[in-house]
């Protein structure tokens, strides 16, 4: 890795005074085997560094190494880098650090917060941070929506040091006393741009609010841009600013394919695509759409899982453990999936459905090529999605040949022939009773979300009436089914239905 010359943060204002360190990775050999100074050398507390060996972690990654001095040393810090760059510890290691110097006992508020988009990385920041909060006493608790409500109130009635949240559970628990953030000393939002996109910036800047205008802040995030802005001017002071570069980070290091065809075909080009030896992750638009993509690869006899925001979260459990595990090795997923799940070894990412824009094409297709390894992107277009999605290629920095094809043809099974066949794993006994968790990140159950699969017969998401959505597509799970949308609340600023009183004494 090589130090270069502090840059400008081309997003802040010019009374936003910023620090700069860029890192640049000159291959992804260095962020497998890092090199450089030990966790210990940054200033890591010695029963942290010890937790980590423990777990066979022994150097910091590129955006760890740059981070972490500062964030440790308490100031505010943006961090930018891709994901499975190691960001979650880079927050995390400062995070425990701070409430670990100060263990406190039974009843108590939280002190550390964390804010992310989607119930899936809020169990994946808790399973890589609780076996180290374990080890320096600091109690961790999920909160997000999806789950039983009564369960997380009785964790933050026990007492919680960090609450690792989704905005909309969490804003409902506060306004009915059972949270609080008055005691919050650090806080970190993790894919900020993301809350943003969501349209959850709003109640992201409601909660900061609720916090100590001195806390502690550190922001991280793949990108660094549009709204997030706002929230780094407003309430991050001084932020030192840390970013990882790699060769090809602009677009993802993957080979990537266009193919225009016939409606009639579509349906038949997937399933083929989809019998790829490998993991393959299908993105479809909708999700009913993806719904009946995976019982038609069922149909074709594709081990295939769906995931989407209105599925349970057991539902969801299960399919992220039988794609991870390549028991099923495909899954078809609406955008819920393009940030925040870290799965290693995709190979192909389909977009059944061409997204919404090139941001969320480069998501998506960043699922794949991880750590190194090869991977191929495909985008299967009608003939009158060709236009926008050259326009989308473009600014994606992306430029593939858009060629005409029909099911069968030699390009679509020389595709399927390069895959390579994952190995199926098999669950242990411990890791079942785990609920999943563990060092592959795999989320565990924390409740089933009401509702359930939506049934419907086997036909192709290409088959919607062009602009509609299924209902609650934007949720993501992220909103409880009793809190009403976010401007029909009133004042966050302590105001609670009914005025009831915090059980904090705030």
């Amino acid at each position: 890795m090589t130090l270069v010359h502090p840059a400008s943060f081309e997003s802040a204002s010019d009374d936003t005074a910023v620090e700069n360190t860029i890192v640049n990775v000159e291959n992804t050999e260095a962020e497998k085997a890092p090199e450089g100074p030990t966790f210990g050398q940054l200033g890591l507390p010695q029963l942290l560094v010890t937790a980590l060996e423990r777990r066979g972690i022994h150097r910091p990654f590129a955006i760890q190494t740059s981070a972490l001095p500062d964030a440790l040393a308490g100031r505010d810090v943006l961090g930018k880098a891709a994901t499975g760059s190691g960001k979650t510890l880079a927050f995390g290691l400062p995070l425990l650090a701070r409430i670990g110097a100060e263990v406190k006992q039974g009843r108590r508020a939280p002190r550390g917060l964390v804010l992310v988009p989607t119930r899936e990385l809020a169990q994946q920041v808790h399973d890589n941070l609780a076996p180290l909060g374990q080890a320096t006493g600091v109690q961790l608790a999920t909160v997000y929506g999806g789950a039983p409500m009564d369960r997380q109130i009785q964790q933050l009635r026990r007492g919680v040091d960090v609450i690792i949240a989704t905005p909309g559970r969490l804003q409902d628990l506060i306004n009915q006393g059972e949270a609080t953030l008055a005691e919050v000393v650090i806080t970190v939002l993790d894919e900020a741009d993301f809350m943003a996109d969501l349209g959850f910036l709003p109640v992201v800047k409601e909660l900061l609010d609720q916090t100590a205008r001195d806390a502690q802040r550190l922001l991280f995030s793949a990108t660094l841009d549009g709204e997030v802005d706002s929230l780094v001017r407003r309430y991050l002071k001084d932020p030192a600013r840390h970013e990882v570069k790699r060769a090809g980070d602009d677009a993802p290091p993957a080979e990537h394919l266009a193919f225009s065809l016939a409606f009639r075909d579509k349906l038949q080009v997937a399933t083929e695509l989809a019998s790829r030896p490998g993991r393959t992750i299908i993105f479809a638009r909708t999700q009913l759409g993806v719904d009946r993509l995976a019982e038609n690869l069922k149909a074709a006899g594709i081990r295939a899982e769906a995931i989407h925001g209105g599925l349970p979260q057991s539902a969801r459990k299960r399919a992220l453990e039988e794609f991870t595990d390549a028991r099923s090795p495909v899954l078809v997923a609406t955008d819920v999936a393009a940030r925040g799940i870290h799965v290693d070894d995709v190979s192909l990412v389909l977009h059944y459905d061409p997204p919404a824009d090139a941001k969320t094409y480069l998501h998506r297709s960043g699922r794949t090529a991880r750590a190194g390894a090869a991977g191929v992107v495909v985008s299967l277009l009608l003939p009158d999605q060709v236009g926008q999605s050259k326009r989308r290629f473009r600014t994606a920095k992306v430029d593939p040949q858009i060629d005409r094809i029909r099911p069968s043809d030699q390009v679509i099974l020389d595709l399927v022939a390069s895959g390579v066949p994952v190995e199926p794993k098999e669950r242990t006994q411990r890791d079942m009773r785990r609920g999943g968790g563990g060092p592959g990140g795999r989320p565990r159950r924390d409740g089933d979300r009401p509702g359930g699969h939506r049934g419907g017969p086997r036909r192709s998401s290409g088959e919607r009436p062009r602009g509609e959505r299924s209902s609650g597509e934007r949720s993501y799970g992220e909103r409880s089914s009793g809190g009403g949308s976010y401007g029909e609340r009133g004042s966050r600023s302590g105001g609670r239905p009914g005025g009831r009183p915090s059980r904090y004494g705030s």
